[in-house]
C-alpha cells in the first residue's frame, strides 16, 4: 500500500508542494530538500530566496535571439568573432549551453522556447517562430541549423521550419543523426554533439 507524504505543518506542506512542481522532484525529494533548508541556518535559506528573486527581476529574453539574459542584446549576439551567416535554431536556452560547450559551433543562435506539438495545443504561433522569420529578411544568413530534439516534436518543428524557410534560398541543415532519436540535445555528451554539429546534412 502507497502511502502519502504528510507534512509536518501547513508551512511545509506548502513548500513540499511548491517543490514538487518542479522537474525532476518528487514528494520525497521535495520533503528531503524542505527539511534540509529548515535544518540550515537562516542565511542560507534567505540566499536562496534572494537568487530566486534575481533571477525573476533581472533574467530577460535577448531581442535578437531570444535567449535568456542579464544584457540585451545578449553576449553571443553581441560577439562580432561570431559567423553571422549561420544561425542555429534550438528549443530552448539550456540547449545553447550544450552547444557551446563542445566549442565546435561558431555561429549565431535562435531559440524556440518550445516546440510544436498539437496534442498539447502548441502552434507555430506558440513558439518563437515570428520572431526567426524576421531575422532572416536582410539576406545576411546563408544557412539555418535546425538543432530541434529528436524526438516527435522537435521533427515537427524542424520539418515545419523547413518548409517555410527553404523559400527564403536559405541553406536549411539538420543536426546529423549521431543524436538517438528520443535524445534532448542538454543531456548529449560533448563527442556525440560536436559529430552531430559536424555532419549535418541538409533537411
Amino acid at each position: 500500500m502507497k502511502h502519502e507524504l504528510v507534512p509536518a505543518t501547513d508551512v511545509i506542506g506548502k513548500l513540499v508542494q511548491e517543490f514538487s512542481k518542479l522537474p525532476g522532484i518528487g514528494p520525497k525529494s521535495a520533503q528531503r530538500i524542505t527539511f534540509y533548508l529548515l535544518r540550515s541556518d537562516e542565511q542560507q535559506a534567505k540566499a536562496l530566496a534572494e537568487a530566486l528573486l534575481t533571477l525573476k527581476q533581472k533574467i530577460n529574453l535577448c531581442s535578437v535571439c531570444c535567449n535568456v539574459t542579464e544584457e540585451d542584446p545578449c553576449p553571443l549576439c553581441r560577439n562580432t568573432q561570431r559567423d553571422t551567416t549561420q544561425l542555429c535554431i534550438v528549443e530552448q536556452p539550456q540547449d545553447i549551453i550544450a552547444l557551446e560547450h563542445t566549442g565546435v559551433y561558431k555561429g549565431l543562435y535562435h531559440v524556440l522556447h518550445g516546440a510544436i506539438s498539437p496534442t498539447e495545443g502548441v502552434g507555430a504561433g506558440d513558439i518563437r517562430i515570428r520572431e526567426l522569420l524576421a531575422r532572416l529578411q536582410d539576406g545576411k544568413v546563408k544557412e539555418v541549423i535546425l538543432g530541434t530534439n529528436t524526438n516527435m516534436e522537435g521533427e515537427q518543428t524542424a520539418m515545419y521550419l523547413a518548409r517555410v524557410i527553404t523559400p527564403l534560398n536559405i541553406k536549411v541543415t539538420r543536426l546529423a543523426r549521431g543524436l538517438p532519436f528520443g535524445t534532448e540535445l542538454e543531456y548529449a555528451d560533448d563527442v556525440t554533439l560536436t559529430r552531430a554539429l559536424e555532419g549535418r546534412s541538409e533537411f
